[in-house]
């Protein structure tokens, strides 16, 4: 058992209740398996699965160690996972359900266990998982990409060990989260239906052998990434593209490819504006000379984050961008100042418009 305190994300199944079902019971599981609201379930089905489910939900309640563990393919990986022992005053727990009523009534009920158990622990309803349309499920795997790749990298650099555990879940969600686990977890777990021991799979020091297909390819990822249209996509292999009713955006292998890349590509240089109403001066490109190949990371996110924000009709607007208007007429022409970073002595990028664009004029020290 690790010494660090344990970040475990546990896809979370239906097994909990099929475990208790009567052959009637599975029938109406299956038959509203995708079913996000209850108000979508005839009344009598409602009532038939609302009783299972509160049958359920009390006998795991005061269920020890033992007997939680062969009632929950999820609790029993956990359960191994930590030997028996919680460390119930820094690990911490996230359950993945389907966007599913009946996927997040079992989380609910695996979580109600583990926090009587002083363990802390929250739901992720992920949005769109589920398998009744193929692309939303795609959508749905791609934002999730997304949520691991701005997550677990701070919990790591806090000391924790990230653990998958892959023992329940649906089968279509544990293929694909075994592939994320060898970029974002130090560890995924599984223990197969007819054992007891735990299987553990470490971290493999794998890199993406698709770096060429990114650079060489960088706008229209780029451009991809944020949701902007792209004028062609044939140089990059169809299994990283998504394409449904004449949109094209990127698969979740795409996404993966992506956000295992953008990171040393930024790191390079500050690249060119994907974004037609956003422009680089050249005294702003002159203000960026010597800067740190780390600096360069942020500044390219910022103008990520810049795109994303008039792409919302300037509603996305995070703390680490503080777009904002300069009071008075402190750095003509400026008008507007963006936060490049708070560390190092504080930087701004310092910004004016000329009719619709904005126009980036310089980085410079933050105003007193």
């Amino acid at each position: 058992m690790t010494t660090h305190p344990l970040f475990v994300l546990s896809p979370c199944g239906t097994s909990l209740l099929t475990n208790h079902a009567t052959d009637n019971d599975r029938k109406l599981i299956g038959k509203y398996a995708n079913t996000k609201e209850p108000d979508d379930i005839q009344y009598q089905d409602l009532k038939t699965l609302q009783n299972l489910t509160q049958t359920v939900r009390e006998n795991l309640k005061d269920a020890n160690f033992k007997q939680a563990a062969k009632l929950s393919a999820e609790l029993n990986g956990i359960i191994k996972l930590c030997e028996g022992q919680f460390n119930t005053s820094q690990d911490y727990h996230l359950l993945l359900c389907t966007d599913t009523w009946l996927g997040h009534t079992t989380a609910i009920i695996v979580s109600d266990w583990l926090r009587n158990q002083g363990v802390s622990t929250e739901i992720k309803r992920q949005s769109d998982l589920q398998t009744k349309d193929l692309t939303a499920f795609q959508l749905a795997l791609s934002d999730l990409v997304s949520w691991c790749a701005a997550m677990l990298p701070s919990y790591r650099n806090r000391g924790y060990h990230i653990v998958f555990n892959l023992t329940g879940g649906f089968k279509s969600v544990q293929g694909f989260l075994q592939t994320l686990s060898t970029f974002y977890a130090d560890e995924s777990i599984y223990i197969f239906e007819t054992a007891t021991d735990l299987l553990r799979i470490p971290r493999l020091p794998v890199e993406m052998a698709a770096e060429n297909t990114v650079r060489q390819n960088f706008l229209t990822f780029r451009k991809l990434s944020l949701n902007l249209p792209v004028d062609n996509t044939a140089k990059i292999p169809e299994t990283l593209l998504l394409k449904s009713d004449g949109m094209i955006d990127l698969s979740p292998w795409g996404d993966l490819v992506w956000e295992q890349t953008k990171d040393r590509l930024y790191r390079e240089a500050l690249h060119p504006s994907p974004y037609a109403k956003i422009t680089f001066s050249s005294k702003f490109e002159q203000s960026l000379q010597g800067l740190q190949p780390d600096r360069l990371i942020l500044l390219n996110t910022r103008i990520d984050q810049l795109v994303k924000f008039f792409e919302t009709n300037k509603q996305n607007n995070p703390r680490s961008l503080d777009f904002k208007a300069l009071k008075g007429n402190p750095c003509p022409p400026s008008t507007h100042e963006i936060d490049a970073w708070s560390d190092n002595g504080a930087y701004r990028i310092f910004a004016h418009y000329e009719g619709d664009r904005l126009i980036l004029d310089k980085l410079d020290k933050h105003l007193p």
